[in-house]
């Protein structure tokens, strides 16, 4: 009984002592990339597109807190597998360095954390806390030469679903590039219209919902692939609300307040949209099937 006892309490020093060099490991990561971490939540404040940044770590840090009662049980294994993200993300710091590329320095600061997890507790901590880890790729603004290639066709797609819609509710309109040709004045379907921030945004959402509120990974994947036509399809919505706004009621309808509300509403639109497809899944699916692929995702 006393070797028994002896044996927990060197255990639990040992296990305190890991979780000391993890932290204080962390701690020393996030001063050497604290410049890099300031300027990319300076690029969340100064990019409505990437303001859900502000949340992602939040969410990670609760995500981690709530995988506590796992943690105090799994073992501590150190791996020297942990070498290889701190390898990628200096590589990443480096080329991030030498090309001025913001996005790879702030991938290299997610990927430091999860070498240094590996490192100082080992496989199993770092399973458990792999879904929080890789969250915190969300919070990475994409370099704007990306956004760009994304973004234009974006506004494209919106604005041929939008003038579509218009035709069907038997508004002239006539579609030029991303320019939109109504009978008094035209609308310019901008970077900002494109659909990128409702995009980002509710995939991020989708992510966080499918966590909480589902516990079969395949709907967790079709969940969170769905924000993507949802998001396309709302975003073309609000393109044609404010065509048909403007044709009734004048060009004020497309500027300021008008336009910030119709965002938000377009925003809760699309996340009923998530909500009613949740629910489609729950009524529609066999629960024992559920049930069948959520034991074998656990097996």
């Amino acid at each position: 009984m006393t070797a028994t006892t002896a044996d927990l309490q060197t255990e639990n020093t040992e296990r305190r002592a890991a979780v000391v060099r993890a932290a204080s490991v962390t701690a020393l990561a996030i001063g050497v990339f604290a410049p890099i971490l300031y300027y990319m939540i300076l690029h969340w404040k100064a990019d409505a597109n990437y303001s859900h940044g502000f949340l992602v770590a939040p969410l990670a840090l609760y995500f981690a807190w709530e995988r506590l009662p796992q943690l105090k049980r799994a073992p501590i294994d150190p791996t020297w597998w942990g070498v290889v993200p701190l390898l990628a993300g200096a590589l990443f710091l480096m080329l991030g360095r030498l090309g001025v590329e913001l996005m790879s320095m702030r991938i290299a600061f997610v990927l430091t954390l999860i070498g240094i997890l590996l490192l100082t507790l080992g496989r199993s901590p770092s399973r458990i806390l792999a879904f929080p880890l890789l969250f915190l790729f969300l919070m990475v603004p994409l370099p704007q030469s990306l956004v760009n290639v994304i973004a234009f066709p974006l506004q494209l797609s919106a604005a041929n679903l939008a003038v579509a819609s218009l035709h069907t509710l038997g508004i002239p309109a006539l579609l030029e590039g991303n320019i939109i040709h109504l009978a008094d004045t035209q609308l310019f379907v901008a970077e900002a219209c494109s659909g990128l921030r409702s995009l980002m945004a509710l995939g991020t959402l989708g992510v966080v919902f499918a966590y909480f509120f589902r516990k079969n990974p395949i709907e967790r994947v079709v969940l969170i692939a769905s924000t993507i036509p949802i998001a396309i399809l709302v975003n073309a919505f609000r393109v044609a609300l404010t065509g048909y706004l403007t044709h009734r009621y004048g060009s004020a309808a497309a500027e300021g307040a008008i336009h910030q509300l119709e965002g938000f509403f377009t925003f809760g639109l699309a996340f009923a949209l998530l909500l009613i497809e949740a629910w489609l899944m729950k009524a529609l699916w066999p629960k024992s099937w559920r049930e069948k692929t959520q034991w074998r995702s656990a097996a």
